[in-house]
C-alpha cells in the first residue's frame, strides 16, 4: 500500500510521519515542495510516472490566513488549482486522494454544529481558496475531504507555541473571547486519517466530505487560561473582541463541527480537546 504524502514538513504531515511506523503495512513517500512542486501539473505528471501511489493525502496548503488577502494568487495556487492537478492525476491512475479543507469555508454565523452538509459561505481569501478546492477535489468519485478547525502541534508554528512563547514574555494579554470553536491536536487527526485508510482496505473507501475536530467547544481566551494553567505560566489575561482584534481576513465566530459523519461511517476515535491540549504540551 503506497501512501503519497504531500505537505509532509507541516503540522499535520510531521504528525502522519511520526504515526507511520505504527503502520507497518503501508508504504509512505513523503514529499514536500522541494521533492515535489503539486502547483506544476508537470511535475505531478512525471512522479507519477514512476512512483505507484493508491493513496494521497494532501497535507499541502498556503494557511498565512491574513497575508492571503495580499497574495490571492498564492493562496489559490496551492489551495485550489494544486488540488485539481492532484485530482486530475489521480484520477488516471485510480489513487484515492484525501485533502484536508477548513473551518473557514463557513461564514461562522451558526448557532449550532455545523453538519458536513450545511452551506458554505467563506469570507476570506484564505476560506475561498479553500472552497474551490474542495469543489474541484468533489468532481473526483475517490475523493475524500476533511475539513477541521483551530488545528495545533508539538511541530510548526501554531496557537498554542505562540501562547506558551508569549505568556512567558508578557505579563498581561488581550485574548478574543467572541470567536468559538474546537481546537484540533493535529496528531489525533493524523491517526485518524490512517484508520481511516485501514479501514478502508478491510472495509469499504466512501468518499465525500467529513468533519474532524477534537470533542467540546471552547473560546481562544479559555483555551489560553487553560494552556497557561497547565503550564503554570503566570500571565495575566484580558477577554477582548473581535471587534477590539482587527485582522485582514474575517475569522469565523463560530466554527464547531458536527462530527457524527465520521464517527458513524470510519468508527474514528475522536479525544475531548482538554485531553488532547494536555498530551501535546507533555510531549513538547
Amino acid at each position: 500500500m503506497n501512501i503519497l504524502v504531500t505537505g509532509s514538513n507541516g503540522q499535520l504531515g510531521s504528525d502522519i510521519k511520526d504515526l507511520s511506523k505504527d503502520y507497518k503495512s503501508f508504504n509512505f513517500i513523503f514529499t514536500d515542495y522541494q521533492e515535489l512542486d503539486i502547483t506544476s501539473k508537470l511535475d505531478v505528471e512525471a512522479f507519477f510516472a514512476v512512483n505507484e501511489v493508491d493513496y494521497i493525502i494532501n497535507c499541502a496548503a498556503y494557511t498565512a490566513v491574513d497575508l492571503a488577502e495580499k497574495e490571492e494568487v498564492k493562496a489559490f495556487k496551492l489551495n485550489a488549482y494544486a488540488v485539481k492537478f492532484l485530482v486530475e492525476v489521480a484520477q488516471e491512475y485510480q489513487s484515492k486522494f484525501i485533502s484536508i479543507s477548513t473551518d473557514y469555508v463557513f461564514d461562522g454565523t451558526a448557532t449550532e454544529p455545523y453538519r458536513t452538509d450545511a452551506q458554505t459561505k467563506p469570507q476570506s481569501t484564505y476560506g475561498r481558496s479553500k472552497e474551490l478546492g474542495e469543489k474541484f477535489a468533489l468532481e473526483y468519485g475517490k475523493s475524500l475531504i476533511i475539513r477541521t478547525s483551530w488545528l495545533y502541534s508539538t511541530h510548526g508554528n501554531n496557537f498554542v507555541k505562540t501562547m506558551l512563547r508569549l505568556g512567558k514574555e508578557r505579563d498581561e494579554l488581550g485574548i478574543v473571547s467572541d470567536q468559538i470553536g474546537s481546537p484540533t491536536y493535529a496528531k489525533d487527526l493524523a491517526k485518524a486519517i490512517l484508520d481511516i485508510i485501514e479501514n478502508s482496505e478491510k472495509n469499504k473507501f466512501i468518499p465525500g466530505i467529513y468533519h474532524y475536530a477534537n470533542k467540546g467547544e471552547i473560546s481562544w481566551f479559555d483555551f489560553t487560561k487553560k494552556i497557561f494553567e497547565i503550564k503554570q505560566i503566570d500571565c495575566n489575561l484580558n477577554a477582548i473582541t473581535t471587534a477590539d482584534y482587527p485582522t485582514p481576513a474575517k475569522r469565523p465566530a463560530y466554527s464547531v463541527f458536527d462530527t457524527s459523519k465520521i464517527v458513524e461511517t470510519y468508527n474514528v476515535k475522536i479525544p475531548n480537546w482538554e485531553d488532547s491540549l494536555k498530551e501535546c504540551l507533555n510531549n513538547l
